[in-house]
């Protein structure tokens, strides 16, 4: 299948409108997370650690380091706050002593919960001032969107 140098532009186009959109979403939606962060004590990085453990049973400090692209002692101290917040806990596994598991906590599940409940109310109040009631295109693009993202 051929793509005619119109199609082309159009896919620009679109390519790029939706860049400026994401960059404006982006900065707003950080804005309103920023704010809700600091009522948690939280940093980026810790909600991020805490929206990867709500995910998973456990994830040990190499798993952590890993996925956080971060130091196993930077990842450590990581783990340090948000026990003393009292978000996660660490747990030895049975088999091996040595071994640290980091998991998430129900005060952290919690958080993860508000602050997801956050950034969906400030789509939601974007999609709402959605003219055409594209609902459908909207999730279309999305979950492209997404797929791509998560085959990276």
């Amino acid at each position: 299948m051929q793509i005619t140098e119109d199609k082309t532009i159009d896919f620009e186009q679109n390519a790029d409108r939706l860049a400026d959109f994401i960059m404006f979403a982006q900065r707003s939606f950080l804005l309103d997370l920023s704010k809700e962060l600091n009522k948690g004590n939280l940093s980026y990085a810790q909600f991020f650690l805490l929206g990867y453990l709500a995910n998973e049973d456990f994830l040990t400090m190499t798993d952590i380091s890993k996925k956080m692209g971060h130091s196993t002692a930077a990842a450590t101290g990581l783990v340090d706050r948000l026990e003393k917040l009292g978000y996660v806990q660490r747990l030895h596994a049975a088999d091996d002593r040595r071994k640290v598991m980091v998991q998430i906590t129900r005060k952290g599940i919690e958080m993860v919960t508000r602050l997801r409940n956050v950034i969906a109310d400030s789509i939601s109040e974007v999609m709402a001032a959605q003219e055409d009631g594209t609902d459908d295109s909207i999730q279309r693009v999305y979950s492209q969107l997404r797929e791509f993202i998560a085959a990276r």
